[in-house]
């Protein structure tokens, strides 16, 4: 079937967009608003009252109220009856997304996909059909990221001037789940795909908004005594434990398990003289006891004093002196790779390479860590930069501004990003916008 894409290439004002649920905050209404511009159709599909919240008095909005499993129907329905040629979505795991992939891609629909940045925090991912472990970059070999960049013509964007937006995120994810938690009512039959009730996760953002400037004062001086030590150290990243990445794409059901198997692996193979400091996830908020479950592991393998745990914050500060890194499939083991540090990873990740990844055992790896061939892994972040990462965030104003300058014509090509490097492929013209709308 031909694909929606291709049959209104010529004219915008035939696209169709669907958008499904999206990041905390208003990004998908000030990209709906941008491609309306253009002379597209845009709805918005609501499961709770924080996806209206954050929809705001924008047109298209429709909610869905029954019973989730009555979705895969109702999505068919839509798609059919508003002829959608393109649905746009956040994360594509979440049960009603999953859905929604399947559907369009029987129907020959484009399928828009955003993610936090594979580079974070100064970019934003944007692919076609899926994201992390369901990525086109799991089917694209660094070889043939060589190929594409030296037929191609390098542009390479410039990162935001400040370092994400941690804070907005944070207020914005508070926001949405107090939505849920006051405002659900429209939505009787709404469920959370994460485990946790609504209520705990509200008080949790909430916890974590009041509490950040103390602790950001117990991270730098627990920082400063980890630098102050003088020992060589290891970091182990640890991820959000109900974030899809890890959930969908990693061996591991609780970040307990990463915990003990890292722990016993640095104490069967690191010299005695070393230590291991876990990094804990900037968002992480204490759903999970993790300071008392690495304490309780270090204890049972007898390395109680050289094993430290360490708050969120900007990874940059321990890592550029740190022996090895080993993670699940955190985004940040991209910051190690940059660095030339040996990098572990257990999940599958977008930049799980030969090139640049240890396949020793982890004992084997904490004694001796083998180095990532650091040509192989710039070529890799060049092809990521010139296609899928786009500068800007989806939470602060400015973030927004700058990268929806450049997203909305990248959702307007036919190609995908990785696709339209390949010079076989003629790109269709920039799209041209009609009138001019604040961003704010």
């Amino acid at each position: 079937m031909a694909s929606a894409v291709t049959r209104f290439q010529k004219g915008h004002s035939g696209r169709r967009f669907l958008f499904l649920q999206g990041p905390h905050g208003p990004f998908f209404r000030k990209l709906a608003g941008m491609l309306r511009e253009t002379g597209a159709d845009v709805w918005r599909v609501g499961f709770n009252a924080g996806d209206r919240a954050f929809w705001g008095r924008a047109p298209g909005y429709l909610a869905f109220q029954d019973d989730l499993r009555k979705w895969p129907q109702t999505c068919k329905a839509l798609l059919q009856e508003k002829h959608i040629t393109d649905i746009v979505l956040y994360g594509d795991t979440r049960p009603v997304h999953a859905e929604a992939i399947k559907l369009a891609r029987t129907m020959g629909i484009c399928i828009h996909v955003f993610e936090e940045g594979y580079m974070r925090p100064y970019w934003v991912t944007y692919e076609r059909d899926g994201s992390n472990g369901h990525s086109a970059l799991m089917r694209i070999d660094v070889g043939e990221m060589r190929d594409r960049l030296a037929r191609s013509d390098i542009d390479m964007p410039t990162p935001p001037a400040q370092w994400g937006d941690m804070r907005q995120h944070i207020f914005y994810g508070a926001a949405y789940h107090w939505f849920v938690m006051f405002w659900n009512h429209r939505y009787p039959s709404f469920k959370t795909h994460r485990a946790l009730p609504v209520r705990q996760e509200a008080a949790l953002y909430t916890k974590r908004l009041l509490l950040m400037p103390f602790l950001a004062l117990e991270r730098r001086w627990r920082t400063r005594r980890i630098k102050a030590g003088g020992y060589p150290y290891h970091i182990a990243l640890l991820q959000l434990e109900h974030d899809a990445s890890f959930q969908a794409h990693s061996p591991f059901a609780t970040m307990q398990e990463f915990i003990s198997l890292v722990v016993a692996g640095f104490a069967d193979g690191a010299p005695s003289h070393h230590h291991l400091v876990f990094k804990a996830h900037p968002l992480e908020n204490g759903r999970a006891p993790l300071r008392r479950l690495i304490e309780q592991e270090a204890q049972k393998h007898g390395i109680r004093n050289r094993v430290h745990y360490l708050r969120g914050g900007k990874l940059a500060q321990v890592l550029t002196e740190a022996r090895s890194a080993v993670t699940v499939n955190s985004t940040a083991g991209q910051q190690a790779l940059w660095r030339g540090i040996p990098l572990k990873a257990f999940g599958t990740a977008v930049y799980n390479k030969p090139e640049f990844i240890s396949d020793q055992p982890l004992a084997a790896f904490f004694a001796n860590p083998k180095r990532p061939d650091a040509a192989a892994y710039r070529d890799y972040r060049q092809f990521l930069l010139e296609t899928s990462q786009v500068p800007g965030g989806f939470y602060s104003s400015s973030g927004r501004r700058q990268l929806l300058r450049m997203v909305v014509d990248m959702m307007l090509q036919e190609a995908s990003p990785y696709d339209a490097l390949v010079p076989t492929r003629q790109k269709p013209p920039a799209m041209r916008v009609v009138g001019r709308g604040s961003l704010d």
